[in-house]
Formats: structure tokens, sequence, C-alpha cells
């Protein structure tokens, strides 16, 4: 079995269009998207695109989907000012339906796949979607959150950078971002089975920031030029996580508890 892993598309549909291109032409089995989904430009039409592949896949929740949840039930989403207009602007675009359909999703889904082992995967860490660590957070830190998680491997996102680590005994790799990369333009991704194997899918980034900036969404502009034809480099956004590292980013409540 062959799986594909999308994480954090935070609707960017262009990109999105273009990975499910390449999973199509390498018939893989399953899919699974790894949370953020939303908020983002187009986050409707990245709902519906997805959920019309016809490859079987799984969807987990991420702390973009709770904090739009949040704002859909009339609730006060516990995140940064800068990103509120955002996460407001994406709930007006979403039905009851769609609400439905996000606050279907666990937190985690589990696999096992031929050659890779036991994989779990989650937005951030096992323990919930808003913990933030990366490649050079000390593994002392990590240890009480990964040992016990009965898993060969942790597939997370969450910090828009891939790597590939070792905590304990576990593998923890993560997927990279599809809409919103920090490192190369692009969209990044993930094929597990039989071996693993990091992803870097090339599309249109001028027709993908005009298609973007078209759109109602209020950060249209910025998102196009720094997150579509241009993106943060790895070491800014390593220094730039470097005080938050397994403080959450944005303490957003569990949708189901409130």
């Amino acid at each position: 079995m062959t799986v594909a892993a999308v994480y954090d598309i935070h609707g960017n549909l262009p990109a999105l269009e273009a990975v499910l291109a390449e999973i199509r032409s390498e018939n893989i089995d399953q899919i699974i998207v790894g949370g953020d989904v939303v908020p983002g430009p187009m986050p409707r039409e990245t709902l519906m695109c997805l959920l019309q592949v016809a490859t079987p896949i799984h969807f987990i929740y991420g702390n973009g989907e709770v904090a739009v949840l949040a704002e859909m039930e009339g609730k006060d989403p516990a995140v940064p000012e800068q990103i509120r207009e955002a996460i407001r602007w994406t709930a007006r675009q979403l039905t009851s339906d769609d609400r439905r359909v996000l606050a279907s999703w666990p937190k985690t889904v589990r696999l096992e796949i031929n050659g890779v082992g036991e994989v779990l995967f989650c937005h951030a860490t096992p323990q919930n979607e808003n913990d933030i660590f990366t490649r050079l957070t000390p593994d002392d830190r990590l240890l009480p959150i990964f040992e016990n998680c009965n898993a060969d491997v942790v597939v997370c996102g969450h910090t828009h950078m891939k790597f590939d680590r070792k905590i304990g005994k576990v593998r923890v790799i993560n997927a990279g971002s599809v809409g919103m990369p920090f490192g190369r333009p692009g969209a990044n991704w993930l094929l597990l089975g039989p071996d693993v194997r990091f992803q870097h899918t090339v599309y249109n980034l001028q027709s993908a920031a005009e298609r973007i900036r078209r759109t109602n969404y209020p950060q249209a502009q910025e998102f196009a030029e720094r997150n579509v034809l241009r993106s943060p480099s790895e070491e800014q956004m390593l220094k730039a996580f470097a005080g938050t590292e397994l403080k959450p980013l944005a303490s957003t409540p569990d949708r189901r508890t409130g």
C-alpha cells in the first residue's frame, strides 16, 4: 500500500490541484489529509476538491479547523489578533454542511504501511494540534510526548517545514506544507510505502498568485506574494519558532469540549 500525506493546504487550491494530479499519476492507494485545509484564500473550493477525490481519503483536523469551527459555532477562537480577520472570513465562506464535515474529522489516524510499519498521523503532536517543534528541538523535550505513542512512525505537519528525525525509538517525519511551505516555493508532501519519500510539486506560481489575488480573502495580496511567489526561509522560521517550541502558538480549545 502507498499513502500520500498532504498537510497544511491553507486554502491554496492551485497547489492542491497540482499535488492531486501527481498523486493520480503515481496510482497511490490512499491519501491522508493532515489538517489545516482551512483557513486560506479558497477554503470552500479546497474542501470541495478534496471531498470529490476518488482515491480513498482520511482526514484529521488541525488548529486551523479548530479555530474556524469555533468561529462558526459563535465562540471566540483563541488565535493571534493578526489572523482573526482571516478566521472570520473563512468561517463566513463555509456552510452548515461544511461545518459538520470539519467537525467529523478525528484527531489522529493510524495505518499499517508495508515497509514503513505502524504509522500514526497527527497534525502537530499526538497530544494536541498546537504543539510546535522543529528538527532542532532537543530530544528531552519530545520524549515524553512520543515515547508511548505505540507507533513505528509519526507523521506530522503544523510548522510547514519537512524533516525526518528519531525521537527515542520513534521515527518522526514532518510532511511539510502543500499551500504555505517554508523554504523553496512549490508544494511539499510525503509519499509512504514501501519507503518514505519527500515530494516537491512544482506548479505555475504566477497563475496561482493571480487566482488568489482575485479572491476576497482579506490577506490575499500578502498570501500571493509571501506564501506562493516567495516563501519565508527555513532559517527565518527556525528562529521565529525557537521561543515557542512545545508551547501552543494559539491555545485553541478542543472543539468537542469548548
